[in-house]
């Protein structure tokens, strides 16, 4: 129930902040709510609170992010409280940052490797995705030693394997069959 109420509210963010122009602020708004309540517990705890009143939580939130968010971000954030959906604030968030991305034509690519790969390989992998992938690619890249060489690379629910540990696992398989 929550993600699809969150994609609707984020949706309607979205289309707010496209018309008053302010796309881009609301945007890095989100993702500081979406890390804020990520690190913080405490402050999720305190969304999904029925015991604490809106009025208090918006109290919070106003301490919290008043001085550094866009007045339109901080008004819808009250108007989610008084509608009492504080406790999908999180999730509106991660909905709103996913659009954004389509909206913008951002893909993000996931990019896994046994140890640091340097500039000549890492371009030649982004060549091969770009040939696959249309618009701005946002690389996120993660050590895994545990994959002993090679890489993988994930976008969406697509991978591609090119692991070591992968290959002696499909070795081993072979060879047990």
């Amino acid at each position: 129930m929550g993600t699809k109420v969150a994609s609707r509210y984020a949706k309607a963010l979205l289309d707010l902040a496209v018309e008053q122009k302010v796309l881009d602020n609301v945007n890095a708004d989100m993702i500081n709510l979406a890390e804020v309540c990520t690190d913080s517990k405490d402050l999720t705890a305190v969304l999904k609170s029925p015991v604490i009143s809106p009025v208090k939580k918006v109290e919070i939130l106003e301490t919290v992010f008043a001085k550094n968010m866009n007045p339109m971000s901080m008004g819808f954030m009250k108007l989610i409280i008084k509608n009492t959906r504080a406790g999908i604030l999180p999730e509106i968030a991660d909905s709103f940052i996913d659009l954004y991305k389509r909206h913008n034509n951002i893909v993000d690519v996931y990019l896994t490797s046994a140890m640091p790969l340097d500039a000549g390989t890492k371009e030649k992998i982004l060549q091969k995705v770009k040939l696959r992938y249309n618009g701005q690619l946002n690389v996120i890249e993660k050590i895994d030693p545990s994959l002993l060489g090679g890489f993988v690379v994930r976008i969406d629910d697509n991978q591609v394997d090119a692991s070591i540990a992968n290959q002696l696992t499909n070795l081993k398989n072979v060879l047990l069959n």
